[in-house]
């Protein structure tokens, strides 16, 4: 019994606050609801961007015309479809005919990934079809043997295969910042992803007409919640230009990072009933600033847990703010290094259960080894997700954060292996040894040595090989790297030398 050392009232505390309500998910597959919404009402508005609008109904037939489409070209359930694409309405035609044909969305933003990140996730994902628009075709270092489909040449109309997709098939794959500074692959299957969105407060309180701010980046998994959390429920997607502001300002429903919304200011937004937070540790002045106009919800979970797995609405008043409770059908546990239930209130490393827990990595059965375990405490073939976040229940069944038990860090809302962009740094000629750290919310900075190590090549060959928000914003060339007395790099010595400076 995994629980024989607890107090009985740690026992019955540890499942009392550790699961997540029991709860029907409507759908099994969250592209169905949007049908549904189409079909109910198809001159409503779906999105607009930059001045153009899609109708339900126009959503609807032209993915059904695209799911025909990729069917024609072989698409089955289980094969994964490269979807790469910067914000815009065929973007969203792209995403739902990939889910129609019974496939999973390979999301990448077109404009921003460089050319190696791009050839990586087509090979880790082994696609053989990839969908853009005509604009940024030249971009798609496409393999020999893969079809590139533009979503602006006009499908002739078909209706939608019927590819019998199952829940535990995959629903899109992202691609998170790796160890070895090669992003990794996450499967997140659609019985994860009904999960959270079709059942509260997952689903935000989203009603048919409904305005819902579209500000991520799509190849973030937030950018999920955002659009088919929407369209799942009959809202009217605002997909921003270049001005986020100006998308939230005539919205109900705002989904981001803290950073994102630290740019956006309430006072400017009165429609704004609803704010969900999550990628990085919120401020509280933020969330204050904001849960006096709105309900405010602050969120947590990796990748791997399916964007979110705790939510916590945030009241003002209250002496915490923590990440809340699980979601439905999901579980949290904190424990200790070797797994066992700690005593409520004491600091452990948050493991996840239930619905949440996505499918697994891409082809790295030793990582999968790592962070996936059988849980022991659903039992039935579950498995649980080692999060390596550090947290602990507060006295009332709230999870209060406590930061990472490594350096993988959250830089704009996306996360970043420290490790990752290091290693790439050592790559460069000359360089022997080099170290990355988190200097605020939107930058990092980097040290190498020794000090005739070119830095803008540095810099150049992190843009070359990882995505964007990897680029240090400084690389700080060194003759050597300071050391604490144990013989490890002294990272708050190179903290004071870039303030310093």
């Amino acid at each position: 019994m995994p629980l024989r050392h607890l107090t009985p009232r740690d026992r019955h505390l540890f499942r009392q606050y550790g699961h997540g309500p029991t709860v029907r998910v409507p759908d099994p597959l969250v592209h169905h609801a949007v049908a549904r919404r189409a079909a109910a009402a198809p001159h409503a508005v779906a999105a607009e961007h930059e001045g153009a609008h899609l109708t339900y109904g126009e959503l609807d037939r032209q993915s059904d015309a695209l799911a025909a489409r990729l069917a024609r070209e072989g698409v089955r359930p289980g094969d994964h479809v490269g979807l790469f694409v910067r914000r815009s309405l065929p973007m969203l035609v792209g995403l739902l005919g990939i889910l129609k044909a019974g496939a999973a969305y390979v999301p990448q933003d077109i404009g921003l990934a460089p050319p190696a990140q791009l050839t990586h996730v087509l090979r880790a994902a082994r696609t053989r079809v990839v969908l853009t628009v005509a604009e940024h075709a030249h971009r798609v270092p496409l393999p020999a043997g893969h079809l590139l489909i533009t979503l602006d040449e006009p499908q002739p109309y078909a209706p939608a295969p019927r590819p019998g997709t199952g829940p535990d098939d995959g629903a899109y794959v992202l691609f998170t910042s790796g160890t070895t500074g090669r992003p990794n692959g996450v499967k997140i299957t659609h019985r994860n992803l009904a999960n959270i969105l079709l059942t509260a407060p997952g689903d935000l309180g989203i009603r048919p007409g409904d305005r819902v701010a579209q500000l991520l980046n799509i190849a973030f998994d937030m950018a999920a919640w955002e659009i088919l959390g929407c369209l799942a429920h009959g809202g009217t997607l605002v997909i921003r230009g270049k001005d986020i502001a100006a998308a939230a300002r005539t919205a109900d429903i705002l989904v981001a990072t803290p950073t994102v919304l630290s740019g956006i200011d309430p006072a400017t937004c009165p429609r704004v009933r609803t704010v969900a937070v999550a990628g990085e540790p919120c401020p509280r002045p933020l969330a204050d600033r904001w849960a006096w106009r709105a309900a405010f919800f602050n969120c947590c979970g990796p990748t791997e847990t399916t964007i979110v797995n705790t939510m916590g609405r945030h009241d003002p008043s209250a002496p915490l703010l923590t990440i809340g409770r699980p979601t439905p059908n999901n579980t949290v546990y904190v424990l200790d290094a070797d797994r066992r239930p700690l005593p409520i209130g004491e600091v452990g490393e948050m493991w996840a259960g239930g619905d949440c827990v996505s499918a697994g990595y891409l082809g790295d059965d030793a990582l999968n080894a790592e962070r996936y375990a059988p849980d022991p405490f659903l039992g039935a073939g579950r498995r649980m997700f080692r999060t390596r976040d550090l947290g602990r229940w507060t006295a009332d069944g709230a999870l209060e954060h406590l930061g990472r038990t490594d350096d993988q860090v959250k830089v704009r809302g996306f996360r970043v292996e420290l490790d990752s962009v290091s290693s790439v740094l050592e790559t460069v000629e000359g360089c022997v040894r080099a170290v990355t750290l988190k200097r605020d919310a939107r930058t990092l900075v980097a040290f190498v040595c020794p000090a005739d190590v070119d830095p803008d090549r540095a810099r150049r060959a992190v843009a070359d090989a990882l995505p964007y928000y990897c680029v240090p914003e400084s690389v700080m060339p060194l003759t050597s790297l300071p050391e604490t007395d144990r013989g490890k790099i002294d990272k708050q010595a190179l903290l004071r030398m870039v303030a310093a400076r």
